[in-house]
């Protein structure tokens, strides 16, 4: 009888892990449906073709807040020939640019823009490394800041970084990313689509005319820009992979790419800065060398567009009228700067 026992024991325990296996196998195949794998992406010279096979349309809407349910799955799925829409230049930016009024920004005068117009690839990083812009933040408080545009260095070269962005980060600690990276011939490389969140400057906030501006989007590290920030990295040069204050400086057409780049998101000047201008924790320096007379001077000859829009839509169903909640407490952004290495 006893033997009995221990072989139904035994076989019970074996089906339990075969369920268990099976579970997981299953759950990771919808994480995977979830997310565009970049496996099935290799990266897209200019001009971008029309379709490639495996490639998937990112969700374009916001998510709420965090810790709900994201959006790709609280709110209905694409049809059925949405899903099958390849990745295209149109999910970075719109080829044409918007004619609206009230969203379009025009440059004084009736300049035209220089015929100039770079390289252009697409390398979608793993989803592991981006994540949703939120409507609202921790504490559940709206949050509708202004877009900004961050600069960065990658201290590396652009091949080494991107094999960084492609590669799972599972840990929260290890996730970092930047929107679009600018190789040293002025190559543009479309890293994360506009309307999602990069993890560019952990530990940071933004001093502007609306006063001090931070979105905390995770209950354990502290509030970041991340939310309504554009991060650009210019390709450091072979001198500058140190941690020495200065180097060579960057080519010409990576400041006319920039230019180019920045001038397409309709930010206005003053909320272009740097990471090391947000950074709290005091240990980032980049860009390093980097010239802010020469890039405005060649930002003020294009006409500023909204081609590269970066906000989400926001879905229906958060529209509705919220209950009102008591007021959460204020995140005190005197408190003494801490070293943070993640990039939430």
């Amino acid at each position: 009888m006893s033997m009995q026992r221990n072989w139904v024991t035994a076989i019970a325990l074996v089906i339990l892990c075969g369920v268990t296996l099976g579970l997981s196998v299953t759950s990771s195949w919808a994480q995977r449906q979830a997310f565009e794998s970049p496996q099935l992406l290799q990266p897209s010279l200019s001009p971008v073709p029309q379709s490639q096979p495996g490639n998937q349309p990112l969700p374009t809407d916001c998510a709420v807040q965090p810790g709900l349910p994201p959006t790709r799955s609280r709110w209905p799925r694409p049809l059925p020939n949405q899903v099958s829409a390849p990745i295209t230049l149109a999910r970075f930016r719109r080829v044409t640019p918007s004619q609206s009024p009230a969203t379009t920004a025009v440059a004084a005068g009736n300049r035209k823009p220089p015929a100039y117009t770079p390289r252009e690839e697409i390398v979608l990083i793993h989803p592991t490394n981006y994540g949703d812009r939120f409507l609202r933040d921790v504490q559940g408080q709206p949050v509708d800041n202004q877009p900004i545009v961050v600069l960065h260095e990658t201290v590396a070269a652009a091949s080494s970084t991107l094999n960084f962005f492609l590669t799972p980060h599972p840990r929260d600690e290890d996730q970092a990313s930047y929107h679009t990276l600018i190789r040293r011939d002025g190559t543009v490389i479309y890293l994360v689509p506009p309307d999602k969140r990069a993890f560019g400057a952990g530990n940071s906030l933004f001093r502007g005319d609306r006063g001090i501006e931070a979105v905390r989007t995770h209950p354990r590290f502290p509030p970041s820009v991340n939310n309504f920030a554009y991060h650009i990295s210019l390709e450091t040069p072979s001198d500058g992979i140190n941690n020495a204050p200065r180097h060579s400086g960057y080519t010409a057409a990576q400041y006319q790419s920039l230019a180019w780049l920045v001038a397409q998101t309709a930010v206005a000047d003053n909320r272009i800065t740097t990471h090391q201008a947000v950074d709290r924790s005091g240990s980032r320096m980049d860009p390093r060398s980097f010239s802010f007379e020469r890039f405005f001077q060649l930002l003020q000859t294009y006409t500023k567009t909204d081609e590269i829009p970066l906000r989400c839509t926001v879905p229906p169903q958060a529209q509705q009228p919220q209950r009102q909640r008591p007021p959460a407490p204020q995140v005190t952004m005197t408190q003494p700067a801490q070293r943070w290495r993640p990039n939430r």
